[in-house]
């Protein structure tokens, strides 16, 4: 026999999360903590006295009383249980009418298809049984969206699985690059608040260039107080001063070499010279406009990442655009991953990728050896008359805000 209750305790609900095969980020009970806009409901499921289903609910209110709940990433069972799969949408139903609700939106974390950069996709064909038996509860399934914007959660993600990384198994392009970056002297360091300016004025930068809307300050530092211990900043840096001593050391040895040139010399190895003797000159200037301006340490990429049992999630990321030839974003995002799981992540996720398999996001998280995963999607589960309406004007208003 099946009950529900709400308003179960953050740890029975997390410890339920934590040890089932769905784990992620959005369902631990200290992200309705991060999303503190909406309210929130944890609502456990049991047979008999076992706890066997969860959901954290969000609920979004809506104008005239009315709301909306939506549940990420969830409801944490097995969907393979018909007869608790249909108890837990009934039981949603009810708690959509305590709440005056339109609708109930969820995207569980489930997959449609699995496959390692670089080898054949796999369909997950079990997935398609749970659609149906969603489907025959009334419930709307908004099908294999082609758009990121189409969806609140992204339904292709890049997910690094320790497995599947290790330096030497990444392609010999983004090994270069982390030479490069580390060869041209950038640090990288792990911490906390205590980089949070630091990492916001790369944030700023990201948000001027790409002409888009992001979080400020306060939010990110929300994150790392709300996920303390369970979070961490990644700041890669560039001493300007440090950087120009060792080019002054280049540009002599590059001179020391041509006053050996002779008329028998290569035309070949006089040109190479010629040219990395314009590229240090050239990036002596650069560095050294900066210095004039009184910059010293200079921050250049970083990322911030949130970790749930076992799980690990790069939530934003940053770059200073004009310091792009020292390959500073591959070797944050690189070292990102290596310190979760040497914090013992078993995957770590690196966001939303396109659609289409085909864009600037995947093609930069592509040089990772990611899994790419493309999930169900998300459900709509009607409780009201007025859905049909309602869920129109929410398409239009989507649309318009992702433009």
């Amino acid at each position: 026999m099946y009950h529900y209750q709400l308003g179960i305790s953050a740890s029975e609900h997390d410890d339920f999360v934590i040890q089932s095969d769905q784990t992620n980020l959005l369902q631990s009970s200290s992200w309705a903590k991060i999303k503190d806009n909406w309210g929130n409901e944890r609502v456990g499921f049991y047979q008999e006295d076992q706890l066997v289903a969860v959901a954290s609910i969000l609920i979004q209110p809506l104008p005239l009383g009315f709301s909306m709940l939506y549940i990420p990433r969830g409801p944490i069972m097995d969907y393979q249980n018909k007869e608790l799969v249909s108890y837990v949408i009934q039981s949603l139903k009810k708690i959509a009418k305590q709440y005056k609700a339109l609708f109930v939106k969820f995207d569980p974390s489930l997959f449609l298809s699995k496959h390692l950069i670089g080898q054949e996709n796999t369909e997950t064909t079990d997935v398609q049984a749970v659609i149906d038996t969603l489907t025959k509860e009334g419930i709307e399934w908004t099908g294999r969206t082609s758009d990121m914007a189409e969806n609140i959660q992204p339904r292709f993600q890049a997910n690094i699985h320790k497995e599947f990384f290790t330096e030497q198994d990444l392609s010999k392009s983004t090994r270069q690059a982390i030479r490069t970056a580390r060869n041209k002297g950038i640090q990288v360091q792990f911490g906390g608040t205590e980089l949070l300016e630091d990492f916001a004025s790369l944030m700023k930068k990201t948000e001027a260039r790409k002409s888009i809307h992001l979080r400020g300050k306060d939010y990110y530092e929300k994150l790392l107080t709300t996920y303390q211990g369970q979070s961490y900043i990644t700041l890669s840096t560039l001493d300007l001063e440090k950087r120009k001593s060792s080019l002054i050391k280049d540009l002599e040895k590059n001179k020391a070499e041509a006053e050996k040139f002779t008329e028998k010399t290569k035309p070949g190895k006089v040109e190479n010279n010629q040219k990395e003797k314009e590229r240090i000159e050239e990036e002596l200037q650069f560095l050294e406009q900066h210095l004039q301006a009184g910059r010293q340490i200079v921050p250049l990429s970083g990322t911030l990442t949130l970790e749930f049992g076992g799980t690990s999630e790069n939530v934003y990321a940053g770059m200073d655009e004009e310091f792009r030839r020292y390959q500073p974003a591959i070797l944050t995002w690189y070292e990102t991953a290596q310190h979760a799981f040497d914090r013992g992540a078993s995957w770590q996720n690196m966001g939303g990728i396109e659609n289409s398999l085909d864009g600037g996001l995947y093609h930069f998280k592509s040089k990772f050896n990611p899994v790419i995963e493309e999930f169900v999607g998300e459900f709509n589960l009607p409780t009201s008359p007025l859905y049909p309406l309602v869920n129109k004007v929410y398409k239009i208003r989507k649309k318009l805000r992702s433009k």
